[in-house]
């Protein structure tokens, strides 16, 4: 099964040109979990699925941390997931930067990553 978080629209202060981190754009961000248990279609009951708003929170939280490449920004979050969600097994993330600093217009500049969880 796969949750799907679509269009998560976030200002932050990520890039790697000084006044990136202090005037900060807008990000949008997809998420897609892949979650082997799918006791919840049957049960019904939001314990045993992923609870969207947390991994909303998750993410909010992440992208107010600055960093200097979106690479890295995707990979906390990745880690974070797979970290406080035992029943996701998978995640792809993208996030994309609305108004990148290149000096031509564009529909904004992203980085996209998977992850999948390591068994031990």
């Amino acid at each position: 099964m796969r949750i799907n978080l679509h269009d998560i629209r976030i200002f932050a202060y990520h890039g790697v040109m000084p006044q990136e981190q202090v005037v900060g754009d807008w990000y949008t961000i997809n998420l897609q979990l892949t979650v082997l248990d799918e006791s919840a279609i049957v049960s019904d009951r939001l314990t045993d699925t992923v609870d969207y708003s947390k991994v909303f929170d998750l993410v909010k939280q992440e992208m107010q941390i600055p960093s200097k490449l979106m690479e890295h920004v995707c990979g906390r979050i990745c880690r974070a997931v797979l970290q406080q969600f035992p029943c996701v097994d998978e995640v792809t993330i993208s996030i994309i930067k609305q108004n990148p600093p290149i000096g031509a217009e564009c529909g904004g500049c992203g980085v996209e990553l998977t992850q999948k969880r390591q068994d031990s």
